[in-house]
């Protein structure tokens, strides 16, 4: 196996937007292409009791939104496709963001009716800050939304992107006729009635040939002729390196419920996406073509079949080839493990992998070794940065509704906590448990998992907490310091890792406690690193 040529035909990305922009649906299209599955599981359609390939959880199936970020692969005109599916909800927002580490590209969906919502900017936000490639594909143009020019500008305003269309919608919505791909070319009309399969298009070289006028009429065609000027008048060619170097976005056009537009995307994303990039850890940039391993977890995954206790670590191969059991160092233990069955994982079948290559997403089987952040390698000492972890939004206490079930509460929080739902925290003064999350259907999750998979019952109580903040010192043993923690003592957690953290109560008393203690610093996120 030529190592650079698999490396060169892998690709790793994410699909991010806000809910219910059509992420899933075009997951499953996507996948359909790769011929990975037969036929789309339609996820609006209750008919067919089929749940979306995607969606693993039980509490997904039933509420019809994606919890968890789910790791798909598939081929498709020989290039190997790694796709990471990630919760629009906001109140996911932390897994998304820890995907976002692990991608080399990401493809942002955008509902045609809608345009750019609050939850697309904070994700493109994080892509913008790490340089991350983008493509921006505009869905459900089956259906009556914004005009196409309309909503490029407010891609650029509200995003801050630079966009060229490398597609182009023929009419939207009741007149919607088809797209016109600038990107190669040709003319792709629509039928209406694939979603489940996918459909012949009509290829056009010529849009000035008369032909057009009897397919789709005079009028469109004249529209079409004009919006295609105006496009070659208004945005930049399209620019290779400025993609890659995330300062230029293609955009395409598309209904991925009628399977419309998605070849186009996906025919373009192989060609342009790029391969496994390197990737800066504290200690060097590491290359992807190095032939020593590294890789690092930025996910894990308690209970993925409920009959099996069973955790996946997720670890994404920055560099040489994971072997299966071949002894790799975990860098935060400083100890050698090695891993009989390493899983990848094909549509939704997991399988067992003899070898994998940078960029593939492979997961691990785990008794509890890992954390989020956690780098494994050959015995360099590395440790990939930048996976975040936000101060929580919501903050409860919990309390075992099931005294004969405490062990099983307390493993099932563990586990939980680990995969990164939510944070614990400890209260110094009684030792009373916190749980913080980004959004309040979190609680639902955390109730209903540590339920069905670990037989335990919780309640919770309210607790009014403005902000966790964490705390950093220059110097512990300072008088300043000393103050600050007798007069906060009742504010005073701990967090998994042991960190101290401050739990304000309000804004005010955070600020007052800023201006009061200035060498006590106040941070709202935390990188998990060790």
């Amino acid at each position: 196996m030529d190592f650079e040529k698999e490396i060169a035909r892998r690709r790793t990305f994410g699909i991010i937007s806000h809910p219910d922009a059509g992420k899933t649906t075009l997951t499953e299209k996507l996948l359909l292409f790769g011929g990975a599955i037969q036929e789309a599981g339609a996820v609006k359609n209750n008919k067919i009791k089929k749940s979306a390939t995607s969606d693993f959880m039980e509490i997904e199936r039933q509420r019809g939104i994606s919890v968890a970020t789910s790791v798909l692969a598939f081929i498709y005109k020989d290039k190997k496709i790694n796709i990471l599916d990630t919760p629009g909800h906001k109140d996911f927002a932390e897994d998304t963001f820890r995907t976002l580490t692990a991608v080399d590209s990401v493809i942002v969906v955008i509902d045609v009716a809608k345009g750019v919502e609050e939850q697309t900017e904070k994700l493109v936000e994080v892509c913008r800050m790490r340089n991350i490639p983008m493509i921006v594909f505009i869905n459900k143009l089956d259906r009556e939304g914004k005009d196409a020019f309309d909503l490029l500008d407010e891609v650029e305003q509200k995003l801050g992107l630079s966009v060229t269309p490398l597609s182009f919608p023929i009419g939207m919505g009741f007149d919607f006729k088809g797209i016109y791909n600038i990107y190669e070319k040709n003319i792709n009309l629509f039928s209406g009635n694939s979603k489940q399969n996918i459909e012949e298009t009509i290829a056009f070289t010529d849009i000035e040939s008369l032909e057009l006028e009897n397919i789709i009429g005079e009028s469109a065609a004249a529209e079409l002729r004009d919006n295609l000027e105006l496009v070659s008048g208004v945005y930049p060619e399209f620019d290779m390196n400025a993609y890659l170097n995330g300062t230029q976005q293609p955009v395409f056009f598309g209904s991925a419920l009628n399977n419309f537009g998605v070849r186009e995307l996906l025919d373009c994303f192989i060609d342009i996406a790029p391969a496994p990039r390197a990737k800066m850890a504290e200690e060097r940039l590491v290359e992807s073509d190095e032939k020593d391993f590294s890789g690092f977890v930025f996910k894990i995954h308690a209970n993925m079949d409920p009959k099996h206790r069973d955790r996946l670590a997720f670890i994404k191969i920055v560099s040489g080839t994971f072997e299966r059991n071949k002894p790799y160092l975990h860098v935060r233990h400083d100890k050698k493990l090695k891993f009989s069955s390493p899983n990848a994982f094909f549509a939704e079948k997991k399988e067992i992998v003899d070898i994998s290559f940078p960029g593939d997403i492979v997961g691990l089987h785990d008794t509890g070794n890992f954390k989020i952040g956690d780098t494994l390698t050959n015995g360099e000492k590395l440790n990939y940065r930048g996976i975040p972890s936000f101060s929580p939004e919501h903050f409860r206490y919990i309390n075992n509704a099931d005294p004969m079930k405490a062990k099983q509460l307390g493993k099932g929080i563990d586990q939980l906590m680990d995969e990164g739902v939510a944070q614990l925290f400890t209260l110094e003064m009684n030792g009373r448990k916190v749980i913080g999350t980004v959004g309040a259907l979190q609680y639902e999750v955390i109730q209903y998992r540590l339920e069905h998979e670990y037989g335990a019952k919780c309640t919770y109580e309210n607790f009014p907490v403005y902000k966790a903040c964490w705390v950093e010192v220059d110097d512990p043993n300072h008088e300043e310091f000393k103050e600050f923690k007798r007069v906060k003592q009742k504010f005073l957690a701990q967090d998994k890792r042991g960190q101290l953290v401050f739990l304000a109560d309000s804004a005010f008393s955070l600020q007052m406690t800023q201006q009061k203690y200035p060498s006590v610093t106040l941070r709202f996120t935390s990188e998990l690193t060790q």
